[in-house]
């Protein structure tokens, strides 16, 4: 299973939310180029981050530093606020590796079947739920569609890798949403990133076990709950696309 370290920017800074709420941010790390070199030396091939600006704003002030976390020897997921075509060739244009559509995979599901026809695997939808429906807008909007019906439609487009993640789980170390994930794996065939919740490495080897291809190490990381270099070398080979 990859595992992917998570670095969410806001104003050029390495943050967390808890459960996605922009009034609990607080400063985690002060350099997120010196936290990815970290993530590296502790065997990880993968980043995920967030830009949050971009998310809650639609203004990509991060550019810069996503720049240079490109260059850090990772393979970067990127994902908030990439609402279009033109978005996603910004950056890809700073050398992201793998674009996560969020809201506007639910409002411009023509946005999805263009981004996948162009870019293939290098688009992964977001698929953000609270109570098994698909939140939009940093969270805060209901769109009123079920998740996993939502997933089959990403899949039917030819979306071939999701992230999914649960609200209530996110930023609370309390473990993941393993049944969700669970009826996850049943309803499609695309690759699974587990995102939210985890809390230990027990939690990232029971996702193992699960068969998911990856899992997102954010909080638990920053509190010392993970030991990552452990993490990697039990999930083993991280060079996977």
């Amino acid at each position: 299973m990859i595992l992917l370290p998570a670095i969410d920017l806001k104003d050029g800074k390495v943050v967390r939310l808890y459960k996605g709420d922009f009034a609990t941010v607080h400063q985690v790390a002060e350099d997120p180029v010196a936290t990815a070199r970290a993530f590296r030396e502790a065997g990880a091939r993968w980043i995920h981050v967030v830009d949050l600006d971009g998310a809650k704003d639609g203004v990509r002030k991060n550019g810069a530093i996503v720049r240079s976390l490109s260059q850090s020897g990772l393979n970067l997921e990127l994902g908030g606020g990439i609402r279009s075509m033109a978005d996603l060739e910004e950056v890809f244009a700073l050398g992201v590796r793998r674009a996560v559509i969020g809201s506007a995979a639910v409002e411009q599901p023509e946005l999805v079947h263009q981004a996948v026809e162009r870019y293939g695997d290098r688009i992964a939808v977001g698929i953000d739920t609270q109570n098994g429906r698909v939140k939009t807008a940093g969270w805060v909007e209901d769109s009123g569609l079920d998740y996993l019906t939502f997933a089959k439609a990403m899949e039917d487009i030819g979306v071939k890798t999701i992230i999914f993640t649960d609200i209530d789980t996110d930023g609370t170390l309390t473990g993941p949403s393993f049944g969700r994930l669970r009826e996850l794996q049943q309803a499609v065939s695309c690759r699974i990133v587990a995102s939210g919740g985890v809390s230990s490495n027990q939690d990232l080897l029971a996702l193992g076990e699960m068969g998911l291809y990856a899992a997102i190490v954010g909080k638990a990381y920053y509190s010392g709950t993970v030991d990552l270099a452990r993490a990697i070398a039990d999930a083993g080979p991280q060079e996977q696309n």
